[in-house]
This record gives structure tokens, sequence and C-alpha cells, in this order.
């Protein structure tokens, strides 16, 4: 029953490490220890472990078993050609490998590694902007509340995941522990939308303001700042603020994105007789077109199309 026959069959007492007269529980326990280091579980790909245990194995069968190994002893090699002479033993082979597999899966199952958990961060606007530092607890199974400090970097967008390594669930057995996945939301904002690093805002006017010209006060992240509209402003029209948006970066002299602000000129509601009679006359001195610019526009794209 030749198992290795690319070098010299060595001597099956030398091979499990025993003394001739070894008895049956020296034989088993020097066999599971070959056997634990050389198995190809344990060595994957590795060919001069995987010849051991087979040389190991093809000992263990002869030696295990009375008959076979009288012979061994008596005739030596010659003595066990015959695969038939020590299939007896082969079944105390197959219990050893079966007690070995349980062990290498006792072993894996023991060493899994925790499992990773989630949570979720709600941060204001302005917080996620600027950035900041977060308390967050994590409950503890068995152990009471975990407490963490979270980082939020300037400029973190809505979804963005902060990993803290090593602080989710503990793993089994020797098995690292899993990770800790902070996923941050972001709050709306009353006045505020996000572009990027860019900040978007409307700001309604009057009807005088729009026509006459006006400074009025613009909501920014860094507080209240006047603004200038100029005189025939329109409804809809967008003022770029410079470095007024979201840092890039941490730090007072990091660069931002800029503040956009789209003016919404309103249409007075609930006017008073006078007013309505200010306005009337205000219509009828302002029936020449040349007051009104888009409508101008608007009437001469109608023209053009009555023409074609």
């Amino acid at each position: 029953m030749s198992i290795v026959a690319t070098r010299r069959k060595r001597d099956y007492y030398e091979v499990l490490g025993v003394e001739r007269d070894a008895d049956d529980s020296e034989l088993k326990r020097a066999f599971r220890e070959l056997a634990r280091r050389y198995h190809p579980d344990v060595n994957p790909g590795d060919d001069v472990s995987e010849d051991r245990f087979k040389e190991a194995n093809e000992a263990y069968a002869v030696l295990s078993d009375a008959r076979a190994r009288a012979r061994y002893d008596r005739y030596g090699f010659a003595g066990v050609s015959d695969s038939s002479e020590s299939s007896a033993g082969f079944g105390s082979v197959v219990d050893i490998f079966d007690d070995l597999v349980g062990d290498l899966l006792r072993r894996r199952k023991q060493k899994r590694r925790g499992r990773d958990l989630r949570y979720t961060l709600e941060v204001s606007f302005e917080e996620a902007a600027f950035g900041c530092e977060k308390t967050i607890r994590i409950p503890n199974k068995g152990h009471g509340e975990r407490e963490f400090t979270v980082t939020i970097p300037p400029g973190t967008k809505e979804g963005t995941v902060r990993r803290l390594r090593g602080e989710g669930e503990r793993g089994e057995g020797s098995g690292a522990p899993g990770d800790l996945h902070v996923i941050v939301r972001i709050g709306e904002h009353p006045v505020f939308t996000r572009d990027g690093h860019d900040v978007w805002c409307e700001v309604p006017i009057s009807f005088p303001q729009a026509a006459l010209g006006a400074a009025i006060s613009v909501p920014t992240l860094d507080g209240s700042v006047r603004m200038r509209i100029p005189e025939g402003t329109q409804s809809g029209r967008v003022f770029r603020m410079r470095g007024k948006g979201i840092p890039r970066a941490a730090g007072k002299s990091a660069p931002r994105g800029d503040q956009f602000v789209r003016a919404v000129v309103e249409t007075p509601t609930q006017l008073t007789a006078r007013q309505q009679e200010l306005l009337r006359a205000f219509a009828e001195e302002t029936g020449d077109l040349g007051a009104h610019p888009q409508t101008r526009g608007f009437l001469d794209k109608l023209r053009s199309l009555i023409a074609e």
C-alpha cells in the first residue's frame, strides 16, 4: 500500500516519532499531532506537508493494526505490501481523521469575526458644513452602554460613512471584532439648500425694491450680510456671493464654495383702495413697453411666430 513513492520510504516508527514498543495510545497521540500539523486544510497548496500527511497516514494504518504491525516488525515493508493485510487498521485511521476534521471545524467556528454594526447619525446643516464632533452610544450586549466620539469633517456630504475599526460586535473565540459603520444624515435647513460645496437660497423682494434697487439683508452660513439689489431686477435673477459656501477642508483659511441668492419679486396682496388707485395710475404711466423689457421681448417673439 505504498503511498509515498517519490522518495525512499522511511521506517514507520521513525515517521510517527515513537519507539518500537509504543502502545496504541502513544501511536494514536503521535498520529494526531502529525495530522494537525500537516493536514492539507491547514497547509493549502503545500506539497511537502501533503506528503508528510500521507506518510503519517500510511504509517499509522499499519502500526495501529496488530496483525499488520506484527508482519511489519518481522518482514519490514515486504510484509505489508498487500493493502488487504492492513485493512482493519484503516478503520482506526478514519476515526482519527474524523476527529481531526471535527477539531478543525470547531477551531474555525470558534475563530469567527464579529459582525459589523451600523449606526445612523443625524447632524445639522451647519454641523455638516463646518464639521463637528458627536458622541454616540451603542448598546453592548450584557455590558450596558458604549460611547464613541465621531469626528465629522467640514464639507461632509449626505450618506457619508465613517468607519470605526474594531468597534463592532466581538468575535467568537480568538476571532477579530467587527467594525462600526456610522452613516451621516444631514437635516434639512429652513433657508439653504446645497449643491456640492455651494449654497443656494431664495430671498423675497418687493416690487419697489426690484424696480428702484435696494440694499437688503441676506442670510449666510456666517450670519446676515447686506447685499445690493440693482434697479430693474427681474424675478428669478441669481446673485453670486463668493466664498460664502461650504468649506472644502478644515481651518479658517480653507477655501469655500459660493452662495447663490435667487431674488423672487413678490406680488402685493390685500391692497387698500388708495394703493389700487396708485397702481392703476402707475400702469397708465408705464404703458410704454420700454419700461417692461421682458414683456417687450416676449411680444417680439410672438410677432416673429405669427410672421412665419
